[in-house]
């Protein structure tokens, strides 16, 4: 990364920090709220992290802070939610595979075609903010923060022009995924499910050769070592969010509460703009190594293809009434 890129970030994620307010009590007395990603350290999602728990810190005099284990480490995002359930994790920073695990009509935000800039998708969240997060409150989980992914696109070692095209590769889609795997179907193509951790060493076998994503997660994750070509036009916007079990923040005071939700309210925001910003600037590293393939003479296949998808999966995976309100939403 330039320097004057991670000097930009660093310097975004110091507003986050306020003033001190005294002296912080011991590490041993500090609450520490275990919280899980797949983000790698030093990935704009770290950094921003990494921020938020200084800054509520020193909010809480040192009480209450976030433990973030980065990188995978605790494994795939199926995994967080079963250690939250038993206990071993308090939260979890997840893609909308995860988010789908807990309440599956968030997938609607997922949908193929609905959204082709990011106005659209945060018109949508504003106006059905209070239905998600009471969703994930009915199955005991608080929604915390919306955390983007950058834009969708397709990535393969073989041109993609068209949906059809898809049939002769061997596509990744996440374990647990829902959405890109129907799509395929609707191509005729075959999904080979794997978690995120496992997407690298299965484009260096050659067991995948074609993978859904953002410009900044395959530089992040350096998936775009092992591929050639990527789709100019984008197919919607990648979601994640930050949850954390509704007890766990039930069993906080009022005011570390309070804290907790100010504190992340500015950690994602200021994540959505670095996220963005870099997906843009991911996508010029992109342009220089890789070759961008247009699919704008075969649009109509791919509206066409979205469209069904989006059909097949209402009343299955999120309700049609939903999918309408979303897609008037992003229109106006």
């Amino acid at each position: 990364m330039k320097r004057r890129t991670l000097l930009a970030l660093l310097l975004g994620a110091m507003t986050l920090v306020g003033p001190r307010t005294a002296e912080p009590v011991t590490a041993q007395q500090a609450r520490e709220i275990r919280i899980a990603t797949v983000a790698p350290d030093g990935s704009p999602w770290m950094r921003v992290f990494r921020a938020w728990d200084q800054e509520l810190r020193q909010r809480t005099n040192g009480q209450l802070g976030l433990r973030f284990y980065a990188g995978g480490s605790q494994g795939q995002e199926s995994d967080y939610i079963d250690k939250m359930r038993a206990g071993q994790l308090d939260g979890a920073a997840v893609t909308s595979t995860g988010l789908g695990e807990i309440v599956r009509p968030v997938l609607v935000l997922s949908a193929p075609g609905i959204f082709e800039d990011y106005d659209q998708i945060d018109r949508v969240r504003r106006r059905l903010a209070g239905r998600f997060e009471q969703q994930f409150r009915d199955n005991g989980y608080e929604l915390l923060g919306w955390g983007d992914v950058g834009k969708a696109r397709i990535f393969s070692t073989h041109r993609i022009e068209r949906p059809s095209d898809l049939r002769a590769r061997r596509p990744w889609a996440p374990r647990g995924d829902a959405v890109f795997s129907e799509f395929l179907t609707v191509a005729g193509a075959n999904p080979r499910f794997l978690g995120i951790p496992e997407v690298y060493p299965a484009l260096q076998t050659g067991q995948i050769d074609t993978v859904p994503g953002s410009a900044l997660a395959a530089v992040s994750l350096q998936w775009y070592t092992k591929l050639n070509f990527y789709s100019e036009q984008n197919s919607g916007v990648l979601i994640g969010a930050t949850i954390v079990k509704k007890d766990v923040v039930d069993g906080l005071s009022a005011e570390h509460q309070a804290a907790l939700r100010e504190t992340s309210t500015r950690a994602h925001q200021l994540l959505n703009r670095a996220i963005r910003r870099e997906d843009d600037r991911s996508l010029g590293v992109l342009n220089r190594r890789l070759q961008s393939v247009s699919g704008e003479a075969h649009r109509d296949e791919w509206t066409r293809a979205a469209e069904q998808t989006r059909n097949n999966l209402a009343g299955r995976v999120y309700p049609r009434a939903l999918l309408d309100a979303v897609i008037r939403a992003a229109a106006n």
